[in-house]
Order: C-alpha cells, then structure tokens, then sequence
C-alpha cells in the first residue's frame, strides 16, 4: 500500500510544481487534485477495523479426565519405563501447577498409549469439529458464511490438510481461502490472528474463522529420555475457534476491536531454535527435547517484543522512565536495574502463556504484575492444564466468567512458541460483557476459583 501512495504524491507534486512553474493560478482544478489525493491514497488506504466477534473453547468429556493418580499409575504399566523415570514424571506433574481435572484425548487412555494416524484424525473431529459448530450456533451463521479459514496445529499435519478436514466436513465454499499453520508452537493461535488481519486487509467485509489446537494422540513420546518425557507431563487436551470480521454491522455485536498485533522471533540464534526442538532419542523414538536455555531465550524474545510493543502504545512518562534508565545504566551505574515500564497504566487485563507455574510467575515478576494479573493464567493452568496455543482463550473466557472485562478495557494476549518466537495482541472491550460464566469452558467450576497457589 505504500508504494502506490509515494507514487501518487510525486506525481501530485510534480503536476504542481509545472503549475506554479508557469504561474498558473491557484484554481478549482487545484483543490480537486488535493481533495482527490487525500480521499483516495489517505483515507481509503485505512484498513477496515478487525473485531473479535465471539469464540469457543472446548470443554472435553468427563470421560478424558486424568487424576494424577491414573496417569501416574497407567505409566507404570508401561514396560519401557523404569522406576527412575516414574518418580521424574511424577514430580513434573507435581510441581506442574495443574489439579486432577485436566483431560488427555482418548488414545492416550490405552495401555500402552495409541498414537496412530487413525486415532489423530479422532482427536481432529472430537476437538475442532466440536469447537467449530459451537462457534456457528454462537454467532447464527453458517459454514458459507466463512471467506477465510487458518487451522493451527503443531505436530499434526496429515494430507489434507486439516483445513481440507473441515471445509470438507462443513461443505464450505470453493471459494474459501483456507490455511493450515504447523510447527509454531504455543504462539500459533495469537499468530493465526495476525495472519488473518492481514488477509482481511486485502479481502473487504468478510469473516475469518481460526481453528486452534493441539493434537496430542501423535504426540505422546514413548521412550525414556527425561527432557522429552516433560511434554507428555505438562501438555494437555484443548481447541478453541475464534471468529474475526471486519465487517460493518460486526461492531455492532463483537466483544473486542482489534488495537494491535506485534510478532518477534529469535530463530535465527541457535541458542533460542534448538532450545526446544523435535528429533529422535538414541532409541529411535521422536519426542520434543527441552533445553535448559528454553527460559532463558523466551526471555529474551519477549524482552525485544515488549520493547516494541512499549514503544508504541505506553505513555511519554513511562518512555522517558525506561530511557534515563537505559542511559544510566551504560554511562553512570552498570549495576542499576533498567526501568521496567508499567504496562498497567495502559492495559487492564493480561492472558499469559500456561508454559507452568514457574514460569508464569517469572514473567509477571517481569512484566510488574500483581496477583490478580496473573490470576487467568494460573486458574487455567490449574483447572486445564497446558493447552499449548489455545490456551490464551481459556484465560480471556476466565476473565469474561468473572465478569471482570468492561467496555473500553485493553487485553493483551501473550503466545509464545518454540523458535522462539513471541506474539503479541492487543484488544479493546467493545461491549460490555456479561452472562459468559454458564455457557463457556469454566461453566460450573468457575464459583471455585481463583484458588491461592
């Protein structure tokens, strides 16, 4: 969009400055031209606001819950784990923050642990296709009413695609765009987001519908090796679907507009890509292997990802804070702490990533949080588990549950992934929100939290 415009302002100023060269008089063909260029190539280039309609999160069945007690005791069952690693699973789960009533898909009930393509197409149908027609009875439209489709799933990526899955399923349009997002981690639903704001930007008054999820059955490590064993431990069943339109009447109807979208990355430090990274133990077996530079390099993703964000949106004093900060520390004290900015004097709520209890509590130390501000994190940890990127949408739906989000309120929403790579969202309440606590993923629970951990 830039490029036409330059264009277009140098022709401008060129057919003026020939005028002014021959003296013409400054006349109605003047002020048509001007009125022309900024209608045109300002206002009109303004991409159309992106708002977030409504969204589903899945809540699987009673049957797929997993009491620590069962998991632990269905691992001793298996042949290939030693006693060792028993008591090393067991602790993870432990200190893992979650309770007894976070949910495994079914063909990880199996002894041993089914992890075919078969039983991930199931997990495909039981997650997304249940979230999906959620979204549509929500939201009154039908599958045709979709023009552009993103699936986000990491480790599972058949042919077709997933995306080919659910238009299949739902008969969508021929004239769908479809999109299929693997191997981005926990930050792939916030990244969806961003992608489908800049597919909107192209495609006027239309509706984008984003699959996010974790496809588990295929993803069960079955070997030994303590630093892939951590996966099976932390991560846990979830989808969600998440309608945004940019749409005229949408702003009429959607919860948020969205403010902003930030994206950093760090794979090109070969610390931060093989901090957490997918390969073969010495036995054969394929796992994810977790480096203990993993906190250490998502800390540095997210530092360049809220130096941006700051930049653009925290107020002039908090940017003059963390700048004498800066320069006080290389030239007077290099010992003195840089400033953190207060990102609360600009944002009410907070949707963290549920990487585990440490490391939620590291990140809000960070970021300056209070409690209360990393309460949606630690509750969803707790009561879901890790739900890798659909995560971000059990803590937004824990927010709205306690009826804490009123109109003009700001959320940042956090996803981070392996790579690594950080993804920031920004959304403004557009109304206000009420009646979320019966009909959402916390219905019948949420009277129970927060809980003091």
């Amino acid at each position: 969009m830039e490029l036409p415009k330059l264009v277009s302002l140098l022709i401008f100023f060129t057919i003026e400055s020939l005028l002014i060269l021959l003296k013409a008089e400054l006349n109605t063909f003047h002020v048509v031209v001007v009125m022309c260029y900024f209608f045109f190539f300002i206002f009109k280039s303004r991409p159309l606001p992106v708002y977030l309609v409504d969204y589903s999160c899945l809540k699987p069945p009673n049957s797929c819950r997993v009491p620590h007690a069962t998991f632990i005791e269905h691992a001793q069952m298996l042949d290939f784990l030693d006693k060792e690693s028993i008591n090393f699973m067991s602790k993870v789960l432990s200190h893992s923050g979650q309770s007894e009533e976070t949910y495994l898909p079914p063909a990880i009930h199996y002894i041993p642990p089914k992890s075919d393509h078969q039983e991930a197409i199931e997990e495909v149908h039981m997650s997304l296709f249940t979230v999906f027609e959620d979204l549509l009875a929500k939201t009154n439209l039908s599958p045709q009413d979709i023009d552009v489709l993103i699936v986000n799933c990491s480790g599972f990526c058949p042919a077709p695609s997933l995306s080919s899955i659910i238009v299949n399923k739902f008969s969508m349009r021929e004239d769908i765009k479809s999109y299929t997002i693997s191997g981005m981690g926990c930050s792939a639903s916030a990244l969806a987001i961003d992608m489908a704001q800049n597919i909107l930007k192209t495609h006027k008054n239309s509706n984008a519908v984003i699959l996010s999820t974790e496809i588990l059955s295929t993803g069960w490590y079955p070997g030994k090796e303590p630093s892939m064993l951590v996966l099976n431990c932390l991560f846990r069943m979830g989808g969600a679907a998440i309608l945004i339109s940019n749409k005229k009447e949408a702003k009429k109807t959607a919860k948020y507009k969205l403010l902003n979208t930030l994206r950093s990355q760090r794979s090109f430090d070969d610390k931060a890509y093989f901090s957490a990274y997918r390969e073969e133990d010495s036995n054969g077996f394929t796992g994810v292997t977790l480096k203990r530079d993993l906190l250490q390099t998502a800390g540095e993703t997210l530092r360049t990802n809220i130096t941006t964000l700051g930049s653009q949106m925290l107020p002039y004093t908090e940017k003059i804070w963390f700048g004498v900060s800066v320069l006080r520390k290389m030239f007077i004290d290099k010992s003195t702490e840089i400033y953190v900015p207060n990102f609360k004097s600009v944002i009410q709520h907070f949707c963290l990533p549920t990487s585990g209890k440490p490391v939620i509590k590291e990140m809000g130390k960070g970021l300056k949080l209070g409690e209360s501000d990393m309460e949606p994190a630690l509750m969803t940890l707790h009561r879901f588990g890790n739900q890798s990127s659909s995560s971000l949408w059990y803590e937004l739906a824990y927010i709205e549950a306690k009826e804490r989000v009123k109109k003009g309120d700001k959320i940042w929403l956090l996803g981070m992934g392996t790579g690594t790579k950080c993804t920031s969202l920004i959304w403004e309440c557009n109304r206000p929100i009420y009646g979320e606590a019966q009909r959402g993923p916390w219905a019948e629970t949420i009277d129970r939290y927060p809980l003091t951990m």
